[in-house]
């Protein structure tokens, strides 16, 4: 078995090679770029100043110069091929530092946004936090919920607890997470109804860290809870239906095996025989999943977080992608294919470890 996964993890290169080459080539196909965001920037620079609506009315058309132009696109290595500009990405070409400090993300320098003007590494762990926190949080919570709900519904099918449930979990499933995040705040953090329970939004009150600092932990752990509750519920919604109806029929598979048959005819007590040994089981197909969740906790959801204005991974990887922010969106692509990649090892090797039947050759 340990052989099996050397060799997994010897494919992870140049999977991680194979996968980012092609969103690579796919960004530099597309139309927009740092060429159009800057122009877009110089142009609204100039309307700023009063002299937009001028050269508008008068027909002109203001931007860069095309000397301006090349240099910006020898900055970026726009000039170069696809295949040279993704081993400049890399830092794999030698010639790659003549011009500017970019050594590639092999060392760790993914480069400068377009957008921020800042550093993409920077950029992008500075969004760790929130996105872990509401991840980690409603993950948790899922399992917190979910399983339980899924083990009562499977000791109690087809009752009226199983009914209700059931059109409940497919109510909420039928239910997109920002939809639902977006209703709770027209009910509860709005005066609409009369229940302005809630903020509006943020994953804080400005004052947060201010109050912190004069030692109020009590006022700053309410206020963070305040901020959770409506964008959690969004995120546990993903999830809900799936773990608590997989929960419920993987418990009624495992009750209708032979091996529980054979401990109740033993004499073994029902609760021994349901939580030891059909339940142990059952958990299986859900704990294999830990592994491939690694990368939703670090991905967050740029709906939840836009509705409930969270300044996330989500939203951060959405905005760049409208402003074509092709640094950010690579090193996003970077961080989540090897979360992934390395995901999907840790939930092979959480199913060996779980499931003693299983054995990688």
């Amino acid at each position: 078995m340990v052989s099996y996964f050397l060799r997994r993890l010897l494919l992870v290169p140049l999977t991680f090679i194979i996968i980012t080459f092609m969103v690579y080539a796919v960004f530099r196909l597309t139309p927009g770029g740092p060429i159009e965001r800057a122009e877009m920037m110089l142009q609204q620079a100039q309307s700023s100043e009063g002299g937009g609506g001028v050269a508008a009315g008068l027909g002109e058309q203001s931007g860069l110069t095309k000397e301006q132009k090349e240099k910006l696109l020898k900055h970026f290595h726009l000039d170069r091929s696809i295949p040279i500009g993704y081993l400049i990405w890399l830092g794999l070409w030698p010639d790659a530092q003549k011009d500017d400090s970019f050594s590639g993300i092999l060392e760790g320098d993914f480069g400068k946004s377009y957008r921020y003007n800042d550093p993409v590494i920077s950029t992008i762990t500075s969004k760790f936090p929130v996105s872990i926190y509401f991840g980690l949080i409603g993950y948790l919570a899922s399992w917190v919920v979910c399983i339980p709900l899924g083990i009562f519904k499977a000791l109690k099918h087809r009752s009226m607890f199983d009914t209700v449930t059931s059109f409940i979990v497919f109510l909420g499933y039928s239910i997109p997470g920002f939809v639902a995040a977006l209703l709770l705040l027209l009910f509860f953090a709005t005066d609409n109804f009369g229940m302005n329970w809630f903020p509006l939004g943020d994953f804080r009150s400005e004052n947060w860290d201010k109050m912190w600092a004069a030692g109020n932990i009590w006022w700053c752990i309410k206020d963070q809870v305040a901020h959770t509750i409506i964008p959690l519920i969004g995120y546990m919604l993903a999830s809900f239906a799936a773990m608590t109806i997989l929960m419920k029929n993987s418990l009624l598979d495992n009750l209708g095996a032979d091996y529980v048959r054979t401990a109740f005819a033993k004499g073994l007590p029902e609760r021994r025989v349901i939580f030891l040994h059909a339940l142990r089981n059952s958990l299986i197909p859900i704990c294999v999943g830990i592994g491939n969740a690694i990368g939703l906790i670090f991905a967050g959801s740029f709906l939840i977080e836009k509705t409930c204005n969270i300044d996330g991974m989500g939203l951060l990887g959405y905005t760049s992608l409208l402003e074509r922010d092709y640094p950010i969106l690579l090193g996003l692509l970077a961080f989540g294919v090897m979360l992934r990649l390395v995901g999907n090892i840790l939930s092979d090797i959480i199913l060996a470890l779980v499931d003693p039947r299983v054995r990688f050759q």
